[in-house]
């Protein structure tokens, strides 16, 4: 599999879907990947990388521990598929190169707890990855802003899909529904309410 070689630029609020942006850089290269992530996956990848350590281990502590009382370690992560504007992970063990079906948000959280390289299949690249503007060339290594960020993936994620916001939103609350989700489902359910309040609104 061909694949690039990313590291994370940034992380960013993202009001309009409740959840994070997490951007991934090439290193080289100027394009970046935008990935939506839930709240706990978010902490889990910011808390690491400031070195905050919590008093007792999280999920991927945990998954770190279990891996290495195994005798093994994480080689590395690949952001292989997006299927319908969901992305796709695995990991790769040491143990025989053993590959885990991983979402890339869980996957990206073990990586930099095992300062494995991130790296996404160039087909993936190609089709979701955007070109940065020259001004943000220049602001390399400077802190995105939250706003500035969020608007970015927002406006990116519109651009590659032809659904509508009400559409996206329904597939979304299926997912959370199969995952017994229902604190996101209820929020995400509210978020449709509105939009068809709105609807009806215009209507009239």
């Amino acid at each position: 599999m061909n694949k690039v070689l990313v590291e994370i630029l940034g992380l960013s609020t993202s009001p309009a879907s409740n959840g994070y942006a997490l951007i991934l850089q090439e290193k080289s290269g100027h394009r970046r990947l935008p990935i939506m992530i839930e709240a706990a996956q978010a902490q889990a990848i910011a808390l690491e990388m400031e070195g905050i350590k919590s008093q007792r281990p999280m999920s991927h502590d945990l998954m770190k521990s279990i891996v290495e009382t195994m005798g093994s370690r994480l080689v590395e992560i690949i952001i292989n598929d997006i299927q319908d504007s969901t992305f796709y992970a695995q990991l790769i063990l040491e143990s025989a190169g053993t590959e885990v079906d991983a979402r890339p948000s869980d996957a990206i959280a073990l990586a930099v707890r095992f300062n494995a390289p991130i790296y996404v299949a160039v087909e993936v690249m190609d089709e979701a990855a955007f070109e940065a503007e020259s001004s943000d060339y220049e602001g390399e290594g400077d802190e995105m802003a939250d706003e500035s960020l969020a608007t970015t993936v927002e406006e990116r994620t519109t651009e590659k899909s032809s659904m509508s916001r009400r559409e996206v939103l329904a597939q979304e609350l299926q997912k959370a529904i199969d995952k017994e989700d229902y604190e996101t489902a209820a929020i995400i359910r509210d978020e449709i309410s509105k939009l068809d309040n709105d609807s009806d609104g215009d209507a009239s």
